[in-house]
């Protein structure tokens, strides 16, 4: 479980997160969704310990985020934030590799090797394992990306945007890769995404943000009603039931 509890974040004096109380259970796909600027990204970096929150606590897998040493807290959760700028000339499979640090402290043994394998197959990315990253199209690095988080082998993977930069085919297979981590490996995995029709369609679970707080939050099917995504994107939508279940449309 992911456990928020009374979590704030200010910027000068304006408190722009918060505060926040949530629990996320164990395991599925769990997706923040909302409006730019309402604290998706900011949550999930508090998450992640990569931003300190000013108040409130946060306990992943019974592991307090502020509390827990980072070696021991890298064992359990993963984070890949939208940033991701790797300056030096690497290969797929050497940045996949990196994931595993936590565990070798940059010595890989056979065991990672092949955890590091598994994570490239995962993301259908074999046959460009040895192609580098500045040969890459934007999608095919993203997907690098998540197969180094996923080489990670943490319960809890954190992905800020992974939808970046892939286009509708490749955001669709991302989303069902993601879909099969959770169900198949058992990893808890919280998203941020844009796209709400994504979110409805993948995610067992939706938090809808808006203005540093939680609208809603619960079943994806609960959340996506024309009133709560109204109120949290401010256009009206109107929900039409598609081939695989409800789809948002704004008009």
């Amino acid at each position: 479980m992911i456990k928020l509890q009374g979590v704030c974040k200010s910027y000068g004096d304006e408190v722009t997160i918060g505060p926040v109380d949530l629990e996320i259970p164990r395991g599925g796909v769990t997706a923040l969704v909302g409006p730019n600027g309402a604290g998706k990204s900011t949550l999930l970096t508090m998450m992640g310990r990569l931003l300190k929150p000013d108040a409130g606590s946060i306990e992943i897998g019974g592991h307090g985020v502020g509390t827990t040493p980072s070696k021991e807290l890298a064992r359990v959760v993963s984070i890949l934030r939208q940033e991701n700028h790797f300056i030096t000339r690497l290969t797929v499979r050497q940045l996949v590799g990196f994931g595993r640090f936590p565990h070798t402290k940059g010595r890989l043994k056979p065991e990672d090797e092949e955890h590091v394998s598994r994570a490239i197959d995962f993301v259908d990315m074999h046959g460009l394992e040895h192609r580098y990253l500045d040969e890459l199209s934007g999608g095919q690095r993203q997907r690098a990306y998540v197969a180094m988080v996923l080489a990670q082998d943490t319960e809890y993977l954190l992905l800020d945007e992974p939808l970046n930069n892939l286009d509708l085919r490749h955001s669709v297979q991302m989303m069902k890769h993601l879909k099969r981590a959770a169900d198949e490996l058992g990893r808890t995995i919280v998203i941020v995404v844009h796209d709400i029709n994504f979110a409805g369609h993948y995610a067992d679970r939706i938090c809808a943000m808006k203005d540093g707080r939680i609208v809603e939050f619960g079943p994806a099917d609960d959340v996506m009603t024309r009133d709560t995504l109204t109120r949290v994107f401010d256009t009206p939508v109107q929900m039409v039931e598609g081939p695989n279940g409800k789809l948002a449309v704004y008009y």
